[in-house]
C-alpha cells in the first residue's frame, strides 16, 4: 500500500491508432514490440514485463514461451482482447487488476477492485507472524494460538497463514467491505482454507467473538493529502482501504486502542504501516502497552515498515 511519486503515465492522443494496429498483430513477436512501445510510449517503467504479462494472459503461454517463439501465430480474438488490455494498462490500470490475480507467498490469489492488490512488503508482516505462530505451536505446553487479520481485503494474510500453517485451527478475517470479504472468501474456497478462515464483517476488532493471540493488521496508512500516490493505485484501488485520517494513522491508533480488550496475555500484533510513520506508530503502541517488547522491521528498499508488539506472558 505504499505511495510513490507522480507517474508520467498520460493518455496518448494516438491511443485508438495504436489500438487498431495492436489488434491487426498476427505474430507473438509484433505484438509485444508493438505493446511496449505504446506502454513506453505513456511513462510505464515497466512496459516489456506488463506487455509480456498481458500477452502470458490472453495467450496461456508463459512468458519465456513468449521471447523464445516470436514467430508464432497470434489469432485476431487474441489480438483484439490484448489491445484491449494493454490500452487499459496504458491508462494506468494496475496489470493485477486486468489479469484478475496476484501471486502472494507462493499463492495465487483472485484480484479484482473490490480490495487492495497484495503488495510484496506485506508479506514481510506475514512471514515475521509465521515464525511467532511456528514458534508457540512447538510448544507442546501451550494451546494452539488463534490468529486474526484485521482489514483483510482480498484474504491475502489470513488466507497464506492458514495454508502455510496447516497447524493453526482458524483464523479470522475482518473487513468493513462486505465486497472485500466476499473476495476473501472466493480465495479462501479455491486454496482449499474456507473452513479455517472465518470472515467477519464489522469495524477493526469489534467484530471478534474471543480474544486472540496474534493480531494482524495492514489498514488504510495515506494521508488524505498525500500527493505521491501513484494513479494507479489513486485511480483503481478502494479509497476505503487505501486512506486514513490523521495524517494516515487514525486507523492504527483505533485499533491500538481497542487491541489490550481483544489480545490473550501473552499476545503479539503485527502492523504494517507508512515509511515515514514509525516514531509515531511506536508512541501510540507504547501508550496501548507500556510494558510490551517492540520490533520494528524494514521493507525490500530499506525503509521501516512494520511493527512487532509482544506482550509479556501475565500481561
Amino acid at each position: 500500500m505504499t505511495s510513490e511519486p507522480p507517474s508520467p503515465f498520460q493518455g496518448a492522443p494516438d491511443a485508438a491508432a495504436r489500438h487498431a494496429e495492436l489488434a491487426a498483430a498476427r505474430a507473438l513477436g509484433e505484438a509485444l514490440r508493438l505493446a511496449v512501445d505504446w506502454l513506453r510510449a505513456e511513462g510505464s517503467e515497466t512496459p516489456a514485463l506488463d506487455a509480456q504479462t498481458l500477452l502470458a494472459h490472453v495467450t496461456g503461454a508463459t512468458r519465456a514461451r513468449l521471447l523464445a517463439y516470436p514467430e508464432r501465430a497470434l489469432s485476431p480474438e487474441q489480438a483484439e482482447e490484448y489491445a484491449s488490455l494493454v490500452a487499459r494498462r496504458a491508462a494506468r490500470e494496475p496489470v493485477a487488476y486486468l489479469t484478475g490475480q496476484r501471486e502472494f507467498m507462493g499463492l495465487t490469489f483472485r484480484t479484482d477492485r473490490r480490495a487492495l492488490i497484495p503488495r510484496p512488503e506485506t508479506e514481510l508482516l506475514v512471514e515475521a507472524a509465521l515464525r511467532e505462530i511456528r514458534r508457540r505451536l512447538d510448544n507442546p505446553a501451550r494451546p494452539a494460538p488463534i490468529a486474526a487479520d484485521i482489514g483483510t481485503g482480498g484474504g491475502a494474510i489470513a488466507i497464506s497463514l492458514a495454508v502455510l500453517e496447516p497447524r493453526l485451527p482458524r483464523v479470522y478475517a475482518v473487513d468493513i467491505s462486505p465486497d472485500a470479504l466476499a473476495l476473501a472468501a472466493e480465495n479462501a474456497a479455491a486454496l482449499g482454507v474456507a473452513r479455517r478462515v472465518i470472515p467477519l464483517e464489522g469495524d477493526l476488532l469489534a467484530p471478534l467473538p474471543e480474544p486472540v493471540d496474534i493480531i494482524l493488521a495492514n489498514l488504510p496508512y495515506i494521508a488524505p493529502a498525500d500527493a505521491h500516490v501513484a494513479p494507479s493505485v489513486h485511480g483503481y484501488e478502494p479509497h476505503l482501504a487505501l486512506y486514513s485520517p490523521e495524517r494516515g494513522l487514525a486507523h492504527i491508533r483505533r485499533l491500538l486502542e481497542q487491541a489490550p480488550a481483544k489480545l490473550r496475555p501473552g499476545g503479539s500484533l503485527f502492523l504494517e504501516f507508512g515509511y515515514d510513520q514509525r516514531a509515531a506508530v511506536e508512541e501510540l503502541a507504547r501508550r496501548a502497552f507500556p510494558t510490551a517488547a517492540q520490533r520494528v522491521g524494514a521493507d525490500y528498499a530499506g525503509w521501516d515498515r512494520y511493527i512487532e508488539i509482544h506482550l509479556a506472558p501475565g500481561a
